[in-house]
């Protein structure tokens, strides 16, 4: 039986494209239930903390220690606890939905049954007429809600999600922030770039601002709208 990830211990985490420096010197640690507002300018260097986080990237100096309980964890082992929601969708727009979440699963070697997967599609809001029709016939707002059901398909412990409420309408993006909520009070790790703080506001509990690739700002606690406005206004800039 999988044990899920209880913590992520991010230690003086640099990253360099050539002579570009995205990141340098990050120290972070996340907790299990809890969700992290990962907040900044374009170029902040956040896209490429989710990538090292997902072990997609690797960091030039530093390292990322993922734990369950108190045991390191390493290898497939954290990689099967991650569900991450990047730029691009990594749907297949030949595919139906559920023929996207049923390829996706047979990767991970799972075999979650229809009901399954339509329950993951209820989750994320996309409506059953369009679940056996090719994805590439979708919005904007439905490939997103596509992909949300692919990240979250194998119930990770780590979820990272960068733009997630890109394309999602003001209902879709709050009712995706109350989601989040849920997954975070069910004990996942979640980590949320974003621009809309509306939709994470009253749900966040750990923000961690970031500028020119350095840890400016980071703090636990309640997180209303205003309080995030002001945060990350004092701080991004």
């Amino acid at each position: 039986m999988r044990e899920p990830l209880s913590g992520v211990q991010i230690t003086k985490v640099a990253k360099r494209y050539g002579s570009e420096r995205a990141l340098a010197g990050v120290t972070l640690e996340l907790a299990s239930r809890s969700m992290c507002a990962l907040l900044g300018h374009n170029g902040a260097g956040k896209t490429t903390l989710l990538g090292i986080l997902s072990t997609l990237v690797r960091p030039n100096d530093g390292k990322v220690i993922y734990r369950a309980g108190t045991a390191e964890v390493t290898g497939i082992a954290v990689r099967r606890e991650i569900g991450m929601l990047a730029h691009a969708s990594l749907c297949y727009g030949e595919l139906t939905a559920r023929e996207n979440l049923e390829l996706f699963a047979k990767l991970y070697e799972l075999d979650p049954g229809r009901a399954a997967i339509d329950a993951v599609l209820d989750r994320v809001g996309l409506e059953p007429r369009a679940r056996d029709r090719a994805s590439r016939t979708y919005s904007r707002g439905m490939v997103q809600r596509l992909a949300l059901a692919r990240a979250l398909l194998t119930a990770p412990s780590l979820l990272l999600l960068d733009e997630p409420f890109t394309g999602l309408d003001r209902g879709g993006a709050l009712a995706l922030g109350t989601e989040l909520g849920k997954l975070r009070d069910g004990g996942a790790i979640v980590v949320v770039v974003t621009h809309d703080l509306e939709a994470i506001a009253g749900r966040t509990d750990h923000v961690a601002i970031l500028r020119r690739g350095q840890l400016v700002f980071e703090e636990r606690g309640s997180y209303d709208y205003e309080r995030l406005k002001d945060v990350y206004h004092q701080h991004a800039n």
